[in-house]
């Protein structure tokens, strides 16, 4: 008996030095797409000849997608989840359930931690996705507020739509925290360092069949400018208008968003390849559509979709991992894992 409590022992010291030993991430890239299932990702690799970048992952699962008060999960409170560990009801932001408690995320702990953040989204900055990062509303629809919260945020490169939501008064104030603001997309390319507020759009962006490669090329400026922080970085990227095309019940469009995605996918995976201390995760906030393939051909690239609903559904969604701390996502998993395991691949104790 006492020998096999010694032996006990020692593996459990042998667990606790293993983890230790493991690398720890130095920057992540926290990518959404928003309403993707794992239909809509299959769709998009037939399309591609079956190939997408996303391939390069290391570790895969799935999540689950349910908020605090329904089975189905709008992108606020699924957001939310995925941001603060904590699950709250349809259409809050950052905030628990009884309305007060107020919740804390990844990109928000990062920053604390002395690393710069980032959030590029191909709809307006002030989103459900991006603004479940920091802001902390009982709804969704206070833009006003949530514009405040972006504000108070000081994330140093913000990069979507949205520009209706920012008058005078607003670009003012995020001037004076020394942000540059530019509202077109030559106007970012022509920025070098330094913090970013770019509204490249009224609302939302155009889809992603007119906004040509706004997405990709963004997520490498702002990987661009947040490494050059020696601490290190924090960036979520959102592919936004996966959800749209699932609502609009449009296949051709819902691929081309998904292969839009891909193709940021491939700039973060790129440059986590060539840094060694970069950790992607890859994940949805819930499936839009109910969409199902009913044919395909990887040579032609033909797919025949169809969709089943109009909403979101309540089924699983894929998840995938590339870097230091990815094994930690393979199998199953709860929307509400994924801010403390990227903490844990970031070394943030709270």
């Amino acid at each position: 008996m006492k020998f096999k409590s010694i032996v006990l022992v020692f593996n459990l010291i042998l667990f606790q030095v293993a983890v230790l030993a493991q690398p720890k991430a130095k920057n992540v890239i926290f990518m959404i797409g928003d309403g993707m299932g794992i239909n809509q990702v299959y769709a998009a690799m037939t399309a591609n000849g079956g190939h997408l970048n996303l391939e390069k992952c290391t570790a895969s699962g799935y999540s689950k997608t349910y908020s605090a008060n329904k089975y189905i999960t709008d992108s606020a409170a699924g957001g939310t989840a995925l941001a603060t560990g904590t699950k709250t009801n349809n259409n809050m932001l950052g905030v628990a359930p009884d309305s007060v408690t107020k919740l804390w995320s990844s990109l928000y702990f990062a920053k604390e931690q002395g690393l710069s953040t980032g959030i590029v989204v191909t709809v307006s900055v002030t989103h459900a996705t991006p603004a479940s990062f920091y802001a902390h509303q009982t709804s969704r629809n206070m833009r006003r507020e949530i514009t405040q919260d972006l504000l108070k945020s000081d994330i140093d490169v913000i990069i979507g739509g949205g520009l209706n939501n920012f008058n005078k008064k607003t670009k003012v104030q995020f001037e004076a925290k020394n942000y540059q603001i530019v509202e077109t997309e030559e106007g970012l390319e022509n920025l070098r360092q330094g913090k970013v507020l770019a509204l490249l759009a009224s609302k939302d962006l155009p889809s992603a069949s007119k906004r040509g490669e706004m997405l990709p090329n963004s997520v490498e400026k702002a990987i661009s400018i947040l490494s050059q922080d020696t601490a290190g970085f924090f960036l979520m990227v959102e592919g936004s208008q996966i959800d749209y095309q699932g609502h609009a019940r449009n296949t051709t469009e819902l691929i081309n968003e998904m292969l839009d995605f891909d193709k940021a996918i491939g700039k973060a995976l790129d440059f986590a390849e060539q840094d060694g201390n970069t950790l992607v995760v890859i994940t949805a906030d819930h499936e839009t559509g109910a969409f199902t393939i009913l044919d395909g051909n990887f040579e032609t690239g033909e797919v025949k979709g169809k969709f089943n609903s109009f909403y979101h559904t309540g089924v699983p969604v894929p998840v995938f991992a590339y870097g230091p701390g990815s094994e930690q996502f393979n199998g199953w998993q709860e929307n509400t894992d994924f801010r403390d395991k990227i903490l844990n691949a970031l070394n943030i104790k709270l």
